[in-house]
């Protein structure tokens, strides 16, 4: 066990503790996270040269050692044998909770088998920072991880979440949110959506709207940089009104093209692309504009 700079209040029990540590801003650890991190004899960390940022930043001097996707399967029964021992061991992620969409389920589920004492230390979550930033239900919500990078995979991937009674929240990537939310738009038909990207940092964004005009906007502006999450309302009660079409409409007619716009408008919410078209004209024209 190495010497740290910070001295836990009291001494962790002996067990697994899953720890969770900021998203982005350093300030949002606990002071429990920072006695646990002090405490244990080993930190498992996915990449251990983020870890080391986190534990420098606070003086904490722990022994560091990688726990992942790669490596997990030799290690684990050598960890699961110093646990069983009356060992201290803390497993973290490179930011958020440990388990959500991260490495790390086989150990905890191999060490509850062992009998092994299991501690969750919560914290910063970046599902959770999204959900209650984006304006959208949190009475219920399913997290559904990353979609399928590709188009027919992923449509029905979402087709089988079409009926879920809860707001929807997915991670994705920058390179393909405007391709996401457009197949979402598709099969879900216009709901209420929220994408929110770099939570906690110096660039910090929710931008909110409808499934179509988040596609049409993205699909302009290019690909977003940072962490996303993409949030996504429950089912509506009717189909998109010419009320929905029109709104995402007039956001796309800003970005892009009248023809581009009812192209994308019309592929989001599933309509035929030569009405939404003719629409757009009408639109573009004045006609039938607020």
């Amino acid at each position: 066990m190495g010497v740290r700079g910070r001295q836990p209040l009291v001494a962790p029990a002996p067990g697994l503790y899953i720890v969770s540590t900021p998203i982005g801003n350093l300030r949002d650890i606990t002071l429990r996270a920072l006695d646990i991190l002090g405490g244990v004899e080993e930190v498992l960390a996915e990449d251990t040269r983020v870890a080391s940022k986190l534990l420098s930043a606070y003086a904490i001097k722990a022994r560091l050692s990688p726990y992942h996707d790669h490596n997990g399967a030799e290690r684990r029964p050598v960890l699961l044998k110093r646990l069983e021992a009356g060992g201290r061991i803390a497993l973290i992620c490179d930011a958020g909770t440990p388990l959500v969409s991260d490495p790390g389920w086989k150990l905890v589920h191999e060490a509850l088998e062992h009998g092994i004492r299991v501690y969750p230390v919560p914290g910063a979550s970046a599902l959770l920072a999204g959900l209650v930033a984006s304006g959208l239900p949190s009475d219920r919500f399913l997290f559904a991880g990353f979609l399928p990078p590709k188009s027919g995979a992923r449509r029905t991937g979402i087709e089988s979440l079409k009926q879920v009674p809860a707001t929807l929240v997915f991670y994705e990537s920058g390179p393909r949110l405007a391709e996401a939310l457009a197949d979402l738009a598709a099969v879900l038909g216009n709901r209420d959506a929220a994408v929110a990207r770099e939570l906690t940092k110096l660039f910090e964004e929710t931008r909110r709207g409808s499934l179509a005009q988040l596609a049409a906007h993205y699909q302009a502006a290019g690909p977003p940089r940072g962490e996303i999450v993409l949030l996504v309302g429950p089912p509506k009660n009717a189909a998109a009104t010419a009320a929905d079409i029109d709104s995402a409409l007039r956001v796309a007619l800003n970005e892009m093209p009248t023809k581009a716009a009812a192209s994308a408008v019309a592929e989001a919410l599933g309509l035929a692309k030569r009405e939404v078209y003719q629409r757009a004209l009408q639109l573009k024209a004045g006609d039938g504009a607020p």
